[in-house]
């Protein structure tokens, strides 16, 4: 491998919750903004490449498209990678994938060339860093865990007001073309993020510690070998809460983004000029901003976490409840209103939905979690707005539109909270299996138990050296057979 580092994960260390960890999270919120915001920031360059190659809207769209088809659908080649390799590393690889495609679609003569360059290359890249980013997010925080999740996931709403004003400043200044290639330079910043994904390392240990360790490795070593480490590991289906997840999260996903996409056509139906139905995108990311660390603060109290899940229920409620008093607004006002409880409402799915799943399956679980959830919503992203394209086209009704987003979206949120309501209860009898499974309740409670670290060190150092005296008498035993 090059004598590159291999990010195996955890691997009992504890989470620093700062330090480093902060870095991180810069590189994180970076990463997570030119993920979320460069498919809507290409959007900008549309007309000027409608007029050079005489193609129609519905073709240049398909770049989104395929970008966003890209950074769902690859996470199961993501977390393959990750797990072989490690973050860093293919987190430098996307970096350069990602300015490649920009820079080789400058060159492009035919809208074939830009869908493989900007939509098939630069959205691998950023995959490549998107998924690797909150694996190591994860990694880095346990405690303040909802607080970092929620500041990373404000790099989305921030990126979109900053790279669409830029976007135009460059196609006015340079052309598609000059546009592209310098964007395509600002995207080697992801390598600059990729840097501060530095693997955690093991503290030094106590003397005693390195002893009971090496004989437990000697042990896991046997254990390995006969069950090689799996690079994509699909056991995440028998944890029901995970089960629950991707259903809802699925069925979430077929309307959270379908009114981003047709409010500002919506207002222009109303009779609103170009530049004054612009503004509502901007209106609804600005509060964006806000509502994801705050609600990243809400996730993170004592009494919340532990119901973390009924929290995102609850948003996303709120999101399709947003969505079907929308269909009725008749003027502009009555959209600013909209946009202002829907920057709300989208801001907390935008902070929670991650840092759910990662309270689901827990850490050692979530870089293979995350790959196939992802892979299960580029599904619905497909045909999430296309289809409300085509009611639109049958309806010529935009009320029918956002009525059946809010509708799908609600309908997730009451599937998420009576499915885990139901089916992951604390029961006193499987207490093992719940540790197992990974249940938020369990992972709460642990992360909330007032334990010090020295007990925590004593108790494991006292486990390690009971294991070892059993599995010593153990091959004492078959020695005399």
């Amino acid at each position: 491998m090059g004598g590159a580092v291999v990010d195996e994960g955890p691997g009992g260390v504890k989470a620093p919750d700062g330090g480093w960890g902060w870095a991180v999270l810069s590189g994180c919120f970076v990463i997570t903004g030119f993920s979320y915001a460069f498919p809507k920031a290409v959007s900008v360059f549309f007309k000027e490449l409608i007029r050079e190659f005489d193609v129609g809207y519905s073709d240049t769209a398909w770049i989104s498209s395929i970008l966003l088809a890209m950074l769902y659908g690859t996470g199961p080649l993501c977390s393959v990678l990750v797990n072989r390799y490690g973050c860093r590393p293919v987190m430098m690889v996307g970096g350069l994938f990602a300015s490649l495609g920009m820079i080789l679609s400058s060159f492009s003569t035919s809208i074939i060339h830009i869908y493989l360059s900007t939509g098939v290359i630069t959205g691998l890249g950023l995959a490549l860093n998107f998924q690797p980013s909150l694996i190591m997010l994860n990694r880095y925080f346990s405690e303040k865990r909802p607080l970092a999740n929620g500041l990373a996931a404000a790099g989305s709403p921030v990126a979109l007001c900053c790279l669409s004003p830029l976007g135009q400043l460059l196609q006015y200044q340079y052309g598609w073309r000059g546009g592209f290639l310098i964007l395509g330079g600002l995207l080697l910043n992801c390598c600059a993020c990729a840097a501060l994904m530095r693997p955690l390392v093991a503290p030094p240990k106590l003397p005693q510690q390195e002893d009971v360790e090496k004989e437990g490795k000697e042990l896991a070593v046997e254990k390995t070998q006969s069950k090689p480490k799996p690079l994509l590991d699909f056991s995440v289906f028998k944890d029901r809460g995970f089960l629950i997840y991707t259903i809802a999260a699925s069925i979430m996903v077929l309307g959270l983004f379908v009114p981003p996409v047709f409010v500002v056509s919506y207002a222009k139906e109303l009779g609103n000029e170009d530049t004054k139905s612009a503004l509502l995108l901007s209106i609804l990311g600005f509060i964006d901003i806000f509502a994801r660390p705050t609600c990243g603060i809400i996730a993170g109290l004592k009494w919340v976490r532990p119901r973390v899940v009924y929290l995102f229920s609850f948003a996303m409620i709120f999101n399709g409840c947003t969505d079907l008093v929308g269909s009725q607004a008749k003027d502009y006002p009555s959209l600013v209103v909209f946009c202002v409880f829907f920057g709300i409402s989208y801001g907390m799915v935008g902070a929670l939905q991650f840092e759910v799943l990662m309270a689901i399956v827990g850490t050692e679980k979530f870089s293979s979690a995350i790959g196939l959830v992802l892979l299960m919503e580029a599904i619905a992203v497909l045909v999430g707005p296309p289809g409300a394209g085509r009611l639109l086209d049958a309806t010529k009704n935009y009320m029918y539109v956002f009525l059946l987003a809010g509708i799908e979206v609600v309908l997730a949120a009451v599937v998420l909270a009576t499915c885990n309501f139901l089916f992951i209860r604390k029961k006193p009898s499987e207490p093992a299996a719940e540790l197992e499974n990974g249940t938020v309740s369990a992972e709460m409670e642990l992360l909330n138990k007032p334990v010090a670290a020295e007990e925590e060190e004593e108790e494991e150092v006292e486990k390690g050296e009971k294991e070892v005296k059993e599995m010593k008498e153990k091959r004492r035993r078959r020695k005399r057979r």
